[in-house]
Order: structure tokens, then C-alpha cells, then sequence
């Protein structure tokens, strides 16, 4: 840590946070899949879509975007005017890193006649080249409004583009790329999960490969799953995504039991997201103070990223409701 940035000896975090977000009108966002200390200080926790969407409502003239870069990318993406701080700019994501613009651009070039439905999962770049975002909540209702003969290049998540092609017969192009938490799930670890607690039902992520989508009593976006969680009966319910959201989970519901799905040798921390994992209560602090590292977009990249995200928004609407698109 350089010595501008350099954190005074016995801080408070805590109340320097609340301070400079007085200070700097600010609001804080952070995603479920951050710590709990994060969550908890949150002026809103939520999915990142939600999350913008609610921040461009306010009238901050910060936000702090506790996340990965491609969500503080969407909150600047819809509010242009407003500064927008990543407390780790570090904070990446494997879809979006699977998922180059260069590359992508040739593969849509390739495939003149295709529609591009990209997961928001992505870089701005990315986004401007596509045809429609979706998220995990928004994705079959969107699915199902483009015709039938119309062929489709689905990126970069290759196992919720293939939950779709399932679920809804439509073959489609897939781009190649897996998000490493929900890949690290190990189906065998599973069974044995739901062999020590017979009749808990799975809920899992889209992003999730198929032999633990298979095991699922119920599959969908992160608000979906906690909003099931709320809902099922019975006392104890297997979560086959980032295990974070069981903090959101526990403060509802303290008096059921919710189990984070095993990784490959039952008990590693391979399925907390490592980029997430870069936010701290430090970083969250030095960035609100120093208003560093911001997210600074060109204006027409943005405006072409926006174009993508509204048609979404509009296929969306009337059937998702406006706290359910859900992107993780």
C-alpha cells in the first residue's frame, strides 16, 4: 500500500465509511456475492442489474459499486453522470476474460446471420457488440420472442446458453466460456451432500454444468434461488451457487439450514468467487475517500452498450418484474 493510500493507524472503518458517504452523497451497492461486512454496510444488496438500476434512481452523486468490473460498468453504463468507484479495479470476471471484443467481433463476422444474445456477463465492448443483453432472470422470457428460424450466437456462458438450448429446443451457437465458481461444483460431492439430508432440495444456478443442473429441484438467477429459498417448504435447502447469498438466506430465514454445494474434494473454498473476494472493507473506504479507481466510459462505446441493455429492458418488461432481473 503506497503511502497515498496508506490507511491511519486505529480507524474506525466502519464510521469512516458512513461518514464519506455523507460526505460525497454516495450510495454503496453491494452484489450477494460479497462478505457479509460488505452486505451488511450496503445501502442496497442485491443482483447487479437491480443494483444499477436502483442506484440511477437516486439522487447520489457516487457510486460505490461493491462488485466486479463489469457490474460498476453498468452502473456507469446507466448513469452517466454519476462517478462511479470500483473499490478493486482488479475485480474481474472469467466470462468477461473468456469473452475478448477482438474476438468476439470476428466470430459475430463470421456469422453475419446471426442475433447475438450476450449474458450481461461481459465487457462493455462486448456489450456494444451484441444485439441483446440478457440476464439469468430475463433470458427465457426473451428467448421465447425471437422467432424460431432465427439463428442465435449465445456468449459467453456456454452452460446457461446450453440450459436454454435445452429447455427450449433452440440450437444456438455457443461461445466457450464457464464462470469458474459454478464450474467448480462437483456432482458426486452432490450426491453425497443429498444423501446425508434426504428430501433437501437443490437449487442452482444457471451458470452451473449440467450434471449438477440435472439435480436440481429449482433453477435460476441469484434473487430467483433466494426468493425460493424464502418460499420452499421443508428445513434445509442445498445452494449449488456463490455462498454468499446464504448470508441474505440466514437473516431471513434463521430458523432453517442452508448448505453451500461442494467443490471437487467436499470441502474447499473453490466455489467463493476469487474476484469478488478482492473488495474489502479497506478498499471500500481508500475509494470512497480518494474517489479511485473510477469507471470512465467513452461516450459512444457507452451509447452502443445502452443500446443493447434497452432492448433488453424492453423484451423484459411486463413479465419480469423490475427487482427480478437477476444477472448471477
Amino acid at each position: 500500500m503506497t503511502a497515498q493510500t496508506a490507511i491511519p493507524p486505529g480507524i474506525d472503518l466502519l464510521e469512516e465509511i458512513n461518514r464519506l458517504r455523507k460526505e460525497k452523497n454516495a450510495v454503496i451497492l453491494a452484489h450477494y456475492y460479497q462478505t457479509p461486512d460488505l452486505q451488511d454496510l450496503a445501502d442496497f444488496v442485491g443482483d447487479s442489474l437491480e443494483l444499477s438500476r436502483k442506484a440511477a434512481e437516486t439522487d447520489a452523486d457516487v457510486i460505490a459499486f461493491c462488485g466486479v468490473k463489469f457490474m460498476a460498468e453498468t452502473a456507469k453504463i446507466l448513469s452517466p453522470d454519476k462517478i462511479v468507484v470500483l473499490p478493486d479495479m482488479e475485480a474481474g470476471c472469467s466470462l468477461e476474460d473468456s469473452c475478448p471484443p477482438e474476438k468476439f467481433k470476428a466470430f459475430r463476422e463470421a456469422h453475419p446471420d446471426h442475433l447475438a444474445l450476450t449474458y450481461i456477463n461481459c465487457s462493455t465492448e462486448v456489450k456494444a457488440l451484441s444485439d441483446i443483453i440478457v440476464t439469468s432472470s430475463s433470458a427465457e422470457t426473451i428467448l421465447q420472442q425471437i422467432p424460431k428460424d432465427q439463428k442465435i450466437i449465445f456468449g459467453p456462458d456456454r452452460h446457461l446458453g446450453g440450459y436454454l438450448s435445452r429447455k427450449f429446443n433452440r440450437e444456438m451457437l455457443l461461445w466457450p466460456g464457464v464462470c469458474i465458481v459454478h464450474e467448480a461444483f462437483s456432482e458426486k460431492e452432490l450426491l453425497k451432500l443429498k444423501a446425508q439430508h434426504p428430501g433437501a432440495p437443490v437449487a442452482a444456478h444457471p451458470e452451473c454444468p449440467p450434471t449438477i443442473i440435472d439435480h436440481a429441484d429449482y433453477v435460476g438467477s441469484t434473487s430467483g434461488i433466494l426468493n425460493f429459498a424464502k418460499s420452499f417448504d421443508g428445513d434445509t435447502l442445498i445452494v449449488a451457487t456463490e455462498p454468499h447469498i446464504i448470508h441474505q438466506m440466514e437473516k431471513a430465514l434463521p430458523e432453517k439450514n442452508f448448505i453451500g454445494a461442494p467443490g471437487a474434494d467436499g470441502n474447499c473454498s473453490c466455489n467463493i468467487c476469487p474476484y469478488m473476494a478482492l473488495n474489502t472493507m479497506e478498499k471500500l473506504y481508500l475509494c470512497l475517500r480518494d474517489l479511485e479507481p473510477r469507471i470512465e466510459i467513452e461516450e459512444s462505446l457507452r451509447l452502443a452498450a445502452k443500446k443493447s441493455l434497452d432492448k433488453m429492458l424492453e423484451m423484459a418488461s411486463g413479465t419480469v418484474g423490475k427487482g427480478d432481473l437477476g444477472d448471477r
